[in-house]
């Protein structure tokens, strides 16, 4: 699975999480007249508990048993294996066989176990990602502490390497935000990122998500054209859509759940959209 198939299997599964279980109609706008973020539970310092195998059991039963096998063998012989080489070829293989079949956790952890061991931009880079891939799914808060501490530790890391870069900004951005204890920290990276690259997809995206949870709405529809002016996709569609809606611009939420359906041709998220677009009709 390349890294887009990987973004989008995320969204999807992170808008269809929203459906059912985060809506927006009880969100009151704010008055505040900047990008801000609402602060989420502070991250707990205890994250010791969760490890590889936490994360791998679940994604076991996700994928099924067929799929399971290899990565079971490849398990096997890392704890055999001796060695920072066989060790390293080993997590980075376990690492690419999560992301194949789309489970952002356990891969977070193997390329957090290949950085610790090469120290490389791209291996941290993909640690963080996948650690903020694993928050923006996850339902269950006991774990996800320990997804927020791994993103910062992999962004921090990354960004020692390379401290110009924009990817490490918006990606430890983010984890401050989720975190909660820096999240105008967060922002403020995230605003760096946006005065150097003005049309960043994720930061604009990220700005977007923030600002609807803050209740600044019409901030967020701006920065979701933004993203969509780049990168017309089915998600940032959904999110205006979702911005629209709360504005109170019902033929504006109706066109964009419309061309959000159209991008993501799936009959259980069509059938929801379609409940959505009726309910604004009426």
């Amino acid at each position: 699975m390349n890294k887009k198939q990987i973004a989008v299997a995320i969204a999807i599964v992170a808008i269809m999480g929203y459906l059912y279980s985060l809506p927006v109609k009880g969100l009151i706008k704010a008055s505040a007249t900047h990008d801000t973020a609402q602060s989420a539970p502070m991250a707990s310092k205890t994250v010791s508990n969760v490890t590889i195998a936490t994360v791998s059991e679940p994604a076991k039963a996700a994928i099924g048993a067929s799929l399971s096998a290899k990565i079971n063998d490849l398990e096997g012989q890392l704890e055999k294996a001796s060695g920072d080489a066989e060790k390293l070829s080993l997590n980075k293989q376990l690492a690419a066989r999560w992301d194949d079949v789309n489970q952002p956790a356990p891969a977070a952890f193997y390329y957090q176990a290949v950085a610790r061991i090469d120290n490389s931009f791209d291996a941290w880079l993909k640690s963080g990602n996948r650690f903020n891939d694993a928050y923006k799914i996850m339902q269950d808060t006991a774990v996800t502490p320990a997804f927020i501490t791994g993103a910062v530790e992999a962004f921090t890391n990354a960004l020692k390497l390379k401290p110009q870069s924009l990817d490490g900004k918006t990606g430890l951005g983010v984890a401050y935000v989720n975190g909660g204890a820096s999240p105008m920290q967060g922002i403020a990276l995230l605003r760096e990122v946006i005065a150097q690259d003005p049309g960043n997809i994720s930061a604009n995206l990220n700005l977007g998500l923030f600002s609807m949870k803050s209740g600044q709405f019409d901030k967020a529809v701006q920065r979701f054209k933004t993203v969509i002016a780049k990168k017309p996709d089915f998600e940032s569609y959904f999110y205006l859509a979702e911005t629209y809606k709360q504005l109170g611009q019902k033929p504006e939420a109706i066109a964009a759940y419309q061309k959000c359906k159209e991008m993501m041709p799936d009959p259980v998220f069509g059938q929801r959209i379609d409940q959505y677009i009726k309910e604004l009709k009426n």
